[in-house]
C-alpha cells in the first residue's frame, strides 16, 4: 500500500484523487472509513476516533493496490503492509489561512498547526515505516500538477531529492513561537 499524509489544509485529498486514478490504485480515505463504520465520537469540535478499532478496518480493506490517504496514516498502519508514504508539509503562515476559511476553532488550529511546524505526522511517520519508505514534500508553493509529479516520482522510483521542511527554524527567526503554541 502507498500512503498520503499531512497536517489538514496540506491537500492530500486533492493530490491523492488524481495520483489513485493516474496509477490506477484504490483510494482509501481514513477518514470516510472512519464515518462509514462509526468509530468515533464527536468532541470539542473534532472527531476522536477509535485508532486501534480503525487499524483493523484499514488493515482488512487495504491491498498492495490501494492508497491511503489521511491525516491519521501513521496511527493506523503496520510497518509490513506499506511500500511508501508522502507526508504533504505545508508552511504555517498559510496554513493559519486555510485554518481561518474552514473556521477551525482557535485549539484545533493551534494543534494542527504546532504539529506541522513541529513535523510531528513526518516524525511519527517515519517512526512507523521508517526514513527509506517515508518522504516529504513542502507543497507550499507548488501548483497540484507539481506536486503529483513528484509523488508519482516518488512512488514509481523510489528516493529522489526531496523537500527540506524546517518551520521551526523559520518561526524561531521570526519571534512568533506564541503564534503557533499555546503558553
Amino acid at each position: 500500500m502507498k500512503i498520503i499524509t499531512g497536517n489538514p489544509g496540506t491537500g492530500k485529498h486533492i493530490v491523492a484523487r488524481i495520483i489513485a486514478k493516474k496509477l490506477k490504485l484504490e483510494l482509501i480515505d481514513i477518514n470516510k472509513v472512519a464515518i462509514g463504520h462509526g468509530v468515533f465520537e464527536k468532541g470539542d469540535g473534532t472527531l476522536d476516533v477509535d485508532l486501534s478499532e480503525l487499524k483493523k478496518i484499514i488493515t482488512k480493506k487495504a491491498s498492495k493496490n490501494s492508497l491511503l490517504v489521511g491525516h491519521l496514516a501513521p496511527y493506523v498502519v503496520s510497518r509490513n503492509n506499506v511500500e511508501s508514504a508522502v507526508v504533504l508539509r505545508r508552511n504555517p503562515y498559510k496554513l493559519q489561512s486555510v485554518y481561518k476559511k474552514r473556521k477551525y476553532s482557535y485549539k484545533k488550529a493551534i494543534e494542527n498547526l504546532g504539529s506541522e511546524v513541529l513535523g510531528i505526522t513526518y516524525y511519527d511517520m517515519v517512526k512507523k515505516i521508517g526514513r527509506n519508505k517515508t518522504f516529504q514534500i513542502d507543497a507550499s508553493d507548488k501548483t497540484v500538477s507539481t506536486v503529483v509529479k513528484k509523488i508519482e516520482t516518488l512512488f514509481l522510483k523510489g528516493r529522489t531529492r526531496e523537500d527540506g521542511v524546517d518551520w521551526l527554524g523559520l518561526i524561531l527567526k521570526k519571534g512568533d513561537m506564541k503564534r503557533f503554541f499555546l503558553y
